[in-house]
Parts: C-alpha cells; sequence; structure tokens
C-alpha cells in the first residue's frame, strides 16, 4: 500500500523517459504544478508538438547522466528491461521513481485526479483497476466543475477573515463548518457582510 500524499513540485527537476501517448499524458498532468520538465527519447508523437515551448526535449536514447540531477523520474518506455535499469539506479541514487507499466518497481504512483485552482481530487485502485479510476474521475469532474475554483479562492478568503475577526473560538468553527455549505453567490454574499463586520 503506498501513503497518499502531496508533494511541492514547483520548480523541481522531473525527467519523463519515453515519447509516447502515456508519456505525453503524464508530462501534460505535471505542468499542471509548475516544475521543470525534461522528456527523453529518440521519438515522440506527434502530441509533443504542442507543448514543445514548455518543456525541455531531448531526442535521444536513455542514459543515466540524463537523470541524475533529477527529483523525480517517469519510467514510460515500451522496454521492460530499460525500465527496470532506470528504477535501479533511482533507487541506487534516492531519486523518485514511477514505472508506469510495473507498480512494484515504482516508489511512486500517479492517481487519476482532477484539479480546479487549489481544489485537487484524486482516486486510485493501486493499478488493480485503472478504468474504475477513469469512471470516478469523470464523476468527479461533473460535480465539481470549473466554478470550484473560484468556490475554493472564497473559502480561504472567508476563513482568513474569519481567525482575524473572530475571537471565540467555538463561533469560528461553527462559521466554518456553516459556509461550505453555502453555493458561491450565497458565499459572496457572506464574505461582504464579514469584510465589513467587526464582531469579536
Amino acid at each position: 500500500m503506498f501513503y497518499p500524499m502531496m508533494i511541492n513540485l514547483k520548480n523541481k527537476k522531473v525527467t519523463v523517459i519515453g515519447g509516447g501517448k502515456v508519456a505525453f499524458r503524464k508530462v501534460k498532468k505535471f505542468l499542471e504544478f509548475d516544475c521543470d520538465i525534461k522528456v527523453v527519447s529518440p521519438l515522440y508523437v506527434d502530441k509533443f508538438e504542442s507543448l514543445k515551448d514548455k518543456i525541455t526535449i531531448i531526442e535521444d536514447e536513455y542514459k543515466k547522466e540524463y537523470i541524475k540531477d533529477s527529483f523525480l523520474v517517469v519510467a514510460s518506455t515500451s522496454n521492460k528491461e530499460l525500465n527496470e535499469d532506470i528504477a535501479i539506479y533511482c533507487r541506487e541514487n534516492n531519486i523518485l521513481c514511477n514505472v508506469v507499466d510495473d507498480i512494484n518497481l515504482s516508489d511512486f504512483i500517479v492517481p487519476s485526479s482532477i484539479k480546479r485552482g487549489d481544489l485537487v481530487i484524486s482516486v486510485s485502485t493501486m493499478g488493480k483497476s485503472p478504468s474504475l479510476s477513469s469512471k470516478i474521475r469523470k464523476e468527479l469532474e461533473e460535480k465539481y466543475d470549473e466554478e470550484y475554483e473560484e468556490y475554493v479562492n472564497i473559502l480561504g478568503e472567508m476563513r482568513a477573515l474569519v481567525l482575524k475577526k473572530c475571537n471565540d473560538e467555538s463561533e469560528k468553527k461553527k462559521i466554518l463548518n456553516e459556509i461550505v455549505n453555502l453555493n458561491i453567490e450565497e458565499l459572496k454574499k457572506r464574505r461582504y457582510e464579514y469584510e465589513n463586520s467587526s464582531w469579536n
């Protein structure tokens, strides 16, 4: 069982070995988290053309020098032996590694997820059924639509206001529990009220 956690990848060096469709999906997801991405492969699917200004593309066979300074590596080639070699090198050099087709060689797995600003929801079946993970993710995408990015931001602003202006601990907890049941228009109205209030 893998320990569920979130990790800060901002400006971290992430290297993906492989230029296929799976590698493309991995890279596209990593781009949402502001990391420094390098992709190594002699061949690439055409979709990578759309990302060439956002990532470093190295058209070459895998070499250890390409991953030695990485914080995190994804082995996404069609060669199982090569993926295993990458995983072993990473383990020996304390580099986090994900092998896309072998959970047993991986230090971490990447769950199916949706991102709405600061709201990130992930789901995993530990590789038992990627189709189920995908199904649940699609259901979550429908329930938690793009509006939730603004919604979460307003909740954050209101929490800061409540913590700043309210000194009664039980009242703080009560208010914070109440506001998550409001819709976005009700939240905006309540935020205005809190911004202009001076309760203690």
